[in-house]
């Protein structure tokens, strides 16, 4: 990337949930939602940002979910994790039409499906303009992908997380339910955990404090919303940095 370039990143690690593939749907991938935040994606990588991430496997099983109904844990996130690893093959897809060459790294190897992760292959494939999806969060329950994408993003030296979410930032409550839920511009890592705001786990935002690694919180709903943010505009909540 240029030293003129219009935005102030180089690599930078984008977090989605599994429920952002759901578009308007109750369960799984639907398609043009997959599309859109794909063009969404390439729209920055044609910025020359390399590009980590790691997506959700809420849309179609949950491990908190599966043990609070009776499932033993350690198996209801390997499922979990394994959810995490279809949703990535489908962003893979998408991304590869539209001409992005894409990698989708496991935690856990399967080695007909995807690769197993290796610090510097991943590093390389960055290097080359590659987009490395992770996949299969840290390989271990316990762990959301939350913590999964901060882990990454350390260990990839990536400048900063990108939660693309329904709103617009962080708020001192939910703003679907409250009319009057105020938006942060800008928060502290404490201040998330003291406050139990809804942006990460605590072990991710602990991470990301002991890394000095920001998080940028904007909506990806929003057309375009995701190079928007890159470029310092729009609508977004900066915890720490």
């Amino acid at each position: 990337m240029s030293q003129d370039s219009p935005v102030a990143y180089k690599r930078v690690m984008l977090k989605i949930s599994g429920e952002a593939l759901m578009g308007d749907q109750g369960y799984g991938l639907h398609p043009p939602t997959v599309q859109r935040i794909a063009r969404e994606i390439k729209s920055v990588h044609d910025l020359g940002v390399e590009i980590c991430m790691v997506i959700g496997g809420g849309n179609i099983f949950r491990g908190l979910s599966g043990s609070a109904q009776g499932m033993e844990r350690t198996t209801a996130d390997y499922m979990g994790m394994l959810a995490t690893v279809m949703n990535a093959l489908g962003m893979q897809a998408a991304l590869e039409d539209l001409g992005v060459f894409t990698r989708v790294i496991s935690a856990i190897p399967m080695d007909q499906v995807c690769e197993p992760y290796i610090r510097r292959r991943a590093v390389r494939h960055l290097e080359k303009g590659r987009v490395c999806i992770f996949a299969a969060g840290t390989g271990n329950p316990y762990f959301t992908t939350d913590t999964a994408a901060t882990l990454r993003a350390s260990e990839m030296a990536c400048e900063a997380i990108f939660k693309g979410t329904k709103v617009d930032g962080v708020y001192d409550k939910d703003p679907v339910k409250h009319d009057d839920a105020v938006r942060y511009d800008k928060v502290t890592y404490d201040e998330v955990l003291a406050k139990h705001l809804n942006v990460m786990d605590a072990s991710a935002i602990a991470l990301a404090r002991d890394n000095s690694l920001p998080i940028i919180v904007f909506s990806l709903d929003e057309p375009g919303g995701f190079r928007t943010i890159l470029r310092g505009e729009g609508t977004s909540t900066r915890v720490g940095g």
